[in-house]
């Protein structure tokens, strides 16, 4: 029975390129899931955009000489490239400064205040000394007095997971230059998250099936639930749409509140731009339909407890009921899909701290598919992970290469050689049928895998056919059967047929190889589809670049696809190439190992 599902994908910042770290946490997990929802015949969803408001951005604007909006247009179309070039299939990866955006921000946060679920509160803001201007949360770090970690940030701890204040910190310092903050009185509105603590821990109850690391971080985070601030001391982001404040220079909606309205947005703006105003309501009011956010783990909370509890009390849900707002009523998630964090040399991967490999670089140099494989199966799915690039080459060569990319060429090869076409099948032998039934088997392991996100165990379990299919072609030996063509033309097809079941077993993982595989084995048009980038407008606005692209007419589907005999082959390139060994010890020139 085919579902609706919501593929909702953390946005990244505008504020630089994004590097392996960022995309190991929010997109190749949720393209995997994507492409494997659609192939299953799904109605799948896939939005984001990239995060241009906060300080965050005004500080790397004032870092290269440009106005908050150069910096956000900078990096928003870098971004999108990069993510289009690692095949990330989003329906719609957008922006937040679209006029489209504010409007559903601007009514989510009435609908809060009306029903009495935003408070306006006194606080002690961190101001920069040197610059008179508001510090973001993030960029703040010190000791957490709660558990001593001595890396917590403004907003949370990552090693307790308790929700904090910049001027709860121990020895409080900016990330930015390393001054101490100054804190001064300011008015603020809050979120009056225990006001929603019962309705979240009602909802909480029921989501049974989720990674341990989420709930349990989760269920700490609502121990101690306190109104948490909405807005901030600054001039780049959305206006507060209340009228003594619509006007004020220096107020504007928090960031965090802004970003994760987001998935709302985007899919409103996907459903106008797909011809269908009302089109995201499917995925939005259908209380069948299923939601999957994807992100790293210092995001959990944003996601699990407080986006939760926004659309909550945007619903008139929590404690202080209240009215719906113009688009309710609103699923909650289905299941917050968080990743650890991958580490390089045991360091977390981080612009802000020096140790970085950007997407870009990488994908330059080694593609796509190297980087997707290896974040599937050495990636941080359950527990920090730390990449290195002598791991790296392993898997490349003797994963890639040396099993899949060599069970691919052999087999095309051979045919090719010895037919020129797909060979015709005779009667099967146990050995043939072993392969075909294991082949078969795979789908519904590998399918359930991929669909609940496990995708270290899909990984593992594709490769292990790949193994069997690579032993079968040892065993049978059709080099040495010349004398006995109707065997060795058996033998062919059923390793080619192998090869097209791991193939299509392997594409929401592997889509640009997935592509060349096919072709290899004949097939013409498209097999995987690629994301587009599209350069669209609003309606008195400037123009901006957005990913999207049509997959419904790809190939693609979840079932064993019978090749056909016949079908002309041509001599295969290599499908992956062996990297030298001597870059697992040294690096490349541009992340050198030091």
């Amino acid at each position: 029975m085919t579902s609706t599902i919501l593929a909702a994908v953390a946005w990244p910042y505008a504020n630089g390129p994004r590097h392996i770290g960022h995309v190991s946490g929010f997109g190749v997990p949720s393209d995997v899931f994507s492409r494997y929802m659609r192939m299953a015949g799904n109605d799948v969803l896939m939005v984001s955009g990239t995060d241009e408001h906060g300080t965050a951005i005004q500080v790397q604007a004032d870092k290269e000489g440009l106005t908050p909006q150069q910096t956000a247009d900078k990096y928003h179309q870098i971004i999108a490239e990069d993510l289009q070039a690692l095949g990330c299939s989003y329906d719609l990866y957008t922006r937040t400064t679209t006029h489209n955006h504010q409007v559903v921000v601007q009514e989510l946060f009435k609908t809060l205040y009306d029903n009495g679920y935003v408070v306006a509160e006194r606080q002690m803001g961190a101001i920069s000394p040197s610059t008179g201007r508001t510090l973001p949360d993030r960029y703040i770090e010190g000791t957490c007095p709660h558990c001593g970690y001595e890396s917590a940030r403004g907003d949370q701890c990552d090693n307790c997971g308790r929700q904090l204040d910049p001027i709860d910190l121990i020895n409080p310092k900016s990330r930015i230059n390393g001054e101490t903050p100054s804190f001064i009185e300011t008015e603020h509105f809050f979120l009056d998250l225990p006001a929603l603590s019962g309705a979240l821990e009602e909802w909480l109850a029921t989501r049974t099936d989720w990674r341990p690391n989420v709930m349990k971080f989760s269920l700490n985070l609502l121990k101690e639930l306190r109104p948490r601030a909405i807005t901030r001391d600054l001039d780049w982001g959305i206006p507060v749409p209340l009228p003594e404040w619509e006007t004020a220079p220096m107020k504007r909606i928090y960031v965090w509140f802004d970003a994760v309205v987001g998935y709302l947005s985007a899919s409103i703006e996907w459903a106008y731009r797909s011809g269908d105003p009302d089109a995201w309501k499917r995925w939005w009011q259908d209380p069948e339909a299923r939601s999957y956010y994807f992100m790293g783990k210092d995001n959990i909370t944003f996601h699990s407890v407080i986006w939760p509890g926004i659309l909550l009390g945007a619903n008139g849900q929590g404690d202080k009921g209240g009215r719906g707002s113009a688009y309710s009523p609103l699923n909650l998630p289905t299941e917050v899909v968080s990743s650890e964090y991958l580490t390089m040399s045991g360091s977390k991967l981080a612009s802000s701290r020096g140790h970085v490999i950007y997407v870009r670089d990488f994908l330059k140099e080694f593609g796509p598919d190297s980087l997707r494989y290896f974040i599937a199966v050495a990636g941080p799915e359950n527990q920090d992970s730390d990449f290195t690039w002598d791991e790296f080459v392993r898997r490349n060569n003797y994963e890639l290469a040396n099993e899949w990319g060599n069970l691919v060429n052999r087999s095309v090869s051979m045919a090719h050689k010895n037919v020129g076409a797909v060979p015709v099948a005779g009667e099967l032998t146990e050995a043939d049928r072993d392969l075909l039934d294991a082949c078969q088997q795979a789908f519904a392991v590998v399918g359930d895998l991929w669909s609940r996100c496990k995708f270290k165990a899909a990984t593992t379990e594709c490769m292990r056919i790949v193994g069997l299919a690579n032993k079968y072609i040892s065993d049978q030996e059709p080099w040495k059967l010349k004398d006995d063509p109707a065997r060795r033309d058996t033998v062919l097809h059923v390793a080619l047929q192998a090869v097209s079941d791991c193939n299509t077993l392997l594409t929401p993982l592997l889509p640009h190889s997935a592509q060349k595989v096919f072709e290899a084995l004949g097939g013409t048009g498209v097999w995987a589809a690629q994301p587009e980038l599209r350069t669209v407008s609003e309606e008195g606005g400037s123009s901006y670049p957005v990913l999207t692209g049509d997959y419904t007419a790809q190939q693609a589907v979840w079932a064993s696809r019978p090749i056909v005999a016949g079908t002309p082959l041509q001599k295969p390139t290599p499908l992956f190439v062996k990297l030298d060994d001597k870059l697992g010890e040294t690096g490349p020139a541009w992340a050198p190992i030091l």
